[in-house]
């Protein structure tokens, strides 16, 4: 791993590339081959989806229900580990990848917490939060992992609540274009670090905004090569991505 820490990586002056949900355009997303692909193609980081099994364990899938990514059905909430991990999280993707399982975030963080950055998306819903809330902090703390990650949400209020649970650990606020005005105004009550626009949001006066304000900037999902080096050239922090070996190559043309 090329930095420490996520803040080292973010401060470093570099553009970051992170494999969204691992290698996603060459292996089924959300798996450790993804992320191992991601590792091999030379990204500094994977940005993966964690939400909590009926039992209380936290799994990296990124969908509510298990039926597009899977050989089962029903929702993740639904289902215990045990269930979640007789699925087959491959075949869908191309046969080679049969037998693929979906793997728990003790599992990521064992394989790869010592080898790259992780951007951990929460996808609970705020009714579900207090059973994934402590058990993420616990498995942070477990895995030393507290300054190796940045965690993201589409969900300032979920982010808000985090925060006050894992204070030293950075957050970014996911976001789109089509939100409506009042999605924004739990930010005022948010410190958070980093924002994590979709990339087509972001040009100078973007940059310049964030800047004004301190914001780290991670755009998603970039898959463009020339994109990629725009971005680059505006000044992002980082630019999450399914083909992070593609990116990386055309990024050091610059």
């Amino acid at each position: 791993m090329r930095y420490r820490t996520m803040s080292e990586a973010l401060n470093s002056g570099e553009t970051l590339v992170f494999g969204h949900r691992g290698a996603m355009a060459q292996a089924p997303m959300n798996t450790l081959t993804a992320f191992e692909l991601a590792r091999e193609q030379g990204a500094d980081g994977i940005e993966l989806d964690v939400q909590v099994s009926r039992d209380g364990h936290l799994v990296v899938i990124h969908d509510d229900a298990v039926d597009s990514t899977t050989d089962g059905k029903g929702r993740v909430a639904d289902l215990t580990l045990d269930e979640l991990k007789r699925l087959d999280a491959g075949s869908w993707f191309a046969d080679r990848f049969a037998g693929q399982r979906i793997p728990t975030l003790d599992e990521v963080f064992d394989a790869f917490g010592n080898a790259m950055l992780i951007n951990v998306e929460i996808k609970a819903s705020r009714d579900s939060l207090d059973r994934i809330e402590k058990r993420l902090a616990d498995c942070l703390r477990r895995h030393n992992m507290r300054e190796q990650v940045i965690i993201s949400c589409f969900d300032p209020v979920i982010l808000r609540r985090v925060r006050g649970m894992m204070p030293m650990v950075m957050m970014g606020f996911l976001y789109q274009p089509d939100m409506p005005a009042e999605h924004y105004l739990p930010l005022k009550k948010l410190w958070h670090e980093a924002r994590h626009p979709r990339h087509d949001m972001v040009d100078e006066e973007y940059m310049n905004w964030a800047r004004t304000y301190d914001y780290y900037v991670n755009v998603w999902t970039v898959n463009d090569a020339e994109r990629a080096l725009h971005l680059k050239r505006l000044g992002v922090n980082s630019i999450i991505t399914d083909e992070p070996g593609r990116i990386i190559s055309a990024l050091k043309q610059c």
